[in-house]
């Protein structure tokens, strides 16, 4: 199938594929626009291309890059591994709004996956898309751009211009209506319906992103590089695997580690509201899950696998930046909560993220802090576009992977998410007050609207520390000390020195009203940070507490 594009003089044949070329009238307006700086309009003939895979809900903690033996080795082990790499936001559309924005989502405004949390709706439609990373490297880079699979969990919806809505900045959009699914979906091609059934040889979906995205790299136009954003469905649920697929690792288990299926002592209420221990028929079923996630990553190596070897074959390899990531990190059983995300620990927040491009030295790992509001920096610092003309809060990447020396770097990120839940009692558990949602048969539910917490990740030279606040009535707060205990298990709120944790209170209110270059000041464990204990207080004399923000529209 061939796809069209967007915008006019669409795709074109004639030049060879590996040699991106500009048009001097294209170099002076790359110049003009900021893109390209004095020093680069030389090597502008060959600004490299750009990749982006992003998985639904695959973890790192609990080993979810195991069953991707393949796509380690391809990008992974041909360029580098961030072993620190966290999302703001542990929910699909408030972190997927991160990465196309680069910013927390105190300042892109999707606090969750409804029209009514931002997600798609008709205010991130006109005040965000416009200024993602993908419309800038269209409008003011001169990149083709392409996107195939999921993107916001509402796009499609009637109350948000249905399936012929096409964000600004996209050549090719290869859209799926809502959120992942495998078979019987909607796609929006360039903004017309086409519907899927299941048939697995022309509508699993993993599938069909890889071959409309090799359909790209045929099609495309030889006179621009071109950036591309491939969505896959995997590992999120219903977890359909392939059918070749279906029957591996079947001697797999969800992970028995130090935090599984024991009871979550000193943490927030939602967390100690959990059943331990877990019923037989619920570690059956969470095992089943873990299996079937594993099964469906299997198609997403075959993606990768593919992507990369058309993209050897045009000879356009070793001029592409390939970026391999999740939206959040997932959970299987710990703290006795069977399957979800949305919680503050690592195994939610924690994904992979593997780069490979011109210039990364092979076989590497980063320790440093790094999170998924750096990508759009990173990408459009790629394409010579200056961060400083955005108001994205993140950091450009790029000096890390080229192997900068003597490179000052953050010490911490923060961690935000607004709880869903209604005021009415789940009709699965009646005997529960109103205000839970995500309720498992027997009663165990892993979100509530006072959910609502706000946390600085730290991880420095001398600390490995984790700070956060709830919103409710009891301003609960959970400190983790990580170097001693990885698996988050004693909250040690109410025993660390009181000094710290009035310094982690202020930097946390720093960061949940910061914008831009405010998001990349010294952290506390930084030389160049400063506290001064008078603004803990108010006028009248009281402690400072961090108000958090209902993100009205």
């Amino acid at each position: 199938m061939r796809l069209l594009p967007l915008a006019p003089g669409g795709p074109r044949r004639g030049r060879p594929r590996h040699l991106p070329f500009c048009s001097p009238a294209l170099l002076l307006l790359l110049l003009l626009s900021g893109c390209l700086g004095v020093s680069r309009v030389a090597a502008a003939s060959r600004r490299p291309n750009v990749v982006l895979l992003v998985t639904d809900d695959q973890d790192e903690v609990l080993g979810g890059m195991t069953p991707l033996k393949k796509t380690k080795a391809l990008i992974g082990d041909m360029g580098m591994t961030f072993s620190s790499a966290y999302v703001p936001s542990a929910l699909c559309c408030p972190s997927r709004a991160s990465i196309l924005t680069g910013k927390y989502p105190h300042n892109h405004h999707v606090v969750n996956n409804t029209l009514e949390g931002n997600c798609s709706s008709k205010s991130w439609q006109k005040i965000q898309e416009p200024n993602t990373f993908p419309a800038i490297l269209r409008s003011m880079c001169g990149y083709q751009t392409f996107f195939a699979g999921k993107y916001l969990n509402e796009y499609g919806a009637p109350g948000a211009g249905g399936l012929e809505h096409v964000p600004l900045g996209w050549s090719y959009w290869y859209a799926l209506e809502k959120n992942s699914k495998y078979y019987n979906y909607t796609l929006s091609i360039n903004g017309k319906a086409r519907r899927h059934g299941e048939n697995y040889s022309v509508d699993y979906l993993t599938d069909v992103l890889a071959n409309v995205s090799l359909d790209f790299l045929d099609y495309k136009s030889n006179s621009e590089p071109f950036f591309m954003m491939i969505a896959t469905p995997a590992p999120h649920s219903p977890w359909t695997a392939a059918p070749q697929y279906q029957k591996t690792f079947q001697n797999v288990f969800a992970p028995r580690n130090k935090n599984f299926n024991i009871h979550g002592t000193n943490k927030h209420w939602l967390i100690r509201q959990a059943k331990t221990p877990m019923t037989n028929s619920s570690i059956q079923f969470l095992d089943n899950a873990f299996r079937k996630r594993w099964q469906t990553l299997l198609s997403v190596d075959d993606l990768v696998e593919k992507l990369i070897k058309r993209l050897e074959f045009t000879g356009e390899l070793s001029n592409t930046y390939i970026f391999y990531t999740s939206d959040n990190g997932y959970h299987t059983g710990q703290f006795s909560l069977p399957i979800d995300k949305r919680q503050l620990y690592e195994f939610d927040i924690k994904v992979p993220l593997l780069v490979r491009g011109p210039g990364i030295k092979p076989n590497q790992t980063s320790k440093l802090l790094v999170a998924n509001i750096d990508l759009g920096p990173t990408i459009l610092d790629i394409a010579g576009y200056s961060l400083n003309k955005t108001q994205m809060d993140g950091m450009s990447l790029l000096p890390i992977l080229k192997g900068a020396s003597n490179l000052t770097w953050r010490s911490d990120v923060l961690v935000e998410y607004q709880g869903e839940g209604r005021n009415v009692t789940d009709p699965t558990c009646p005997s529960l007050s109103p205000g839970v949602s995500q309720c498992f048969p027997d009663c165990v539910c892993e979100d509530a609207y006072n959910n609502t917490y706000a946390c600085v990740r730290t991880i420095s030279a001398s600390w490995n520390l984790q700070y956060c606040e709830f919103d409710d009535q009891e301003v609960f707060v959970e400190v983790y000390n990580l170097t001693a205990d990885p698996d988050q298990i004693t909250n040690i709120a109410k025993s660390i020195d009181p000094e710290l944790l009035g310094k982690m209170n202020y930097r946390l209110m720093m960061l949940q009203s910061c914008s831009g270059p405010t998001c990349r000041t010294p952290g506390v464990f930084d030389p160049g940070y400063r506290f001064d204990p008078r603004l803990m207080f108010s006028n009248h004399g009281s402690v400072r507490t961090r108000r958090f923000s209902k993100h009205l529209l």
